[in-house]
């Protein structure tokens, strides 16, 4: 069975409209879930959270879209 990993982070933009973080040093990890609905139950939780500030916001990375689990690597792989 292929894993679907998803990784949910957030942190506060330059400007609300665009998708710059202020600090990515300060970036808020949430965690790596299993699948899209945990991810998305832990991304809601967040957000809803963090309404009442207009920079923050919480994004759903697909983690298992970095690799192709058909090929013997990925290119992800080959920058190393």
């Amino acid at each position: 069975m292929t894993q679907r990993l998803h990784l949910v982070f957030g942190g506060e933009l330059v400007d609300p409209s665009k998708n710059v973080f202020k600090d990515v040093s300060d970036l808020h990890i949430v965690g790596i879930f299993p699948n899209y609905e945990t991810a998305y139950n832990a991304w809601k939780a967040e957000a809803h959270r963090t309404v009442d500030n207009a920079h923050m916001r919480y994004f759903i990375a697909h983690l298992h879209k970095l690799r192709d689990e058909e090929s013997e690597t990925s290119s992800t792989e080959e920058l190393g």
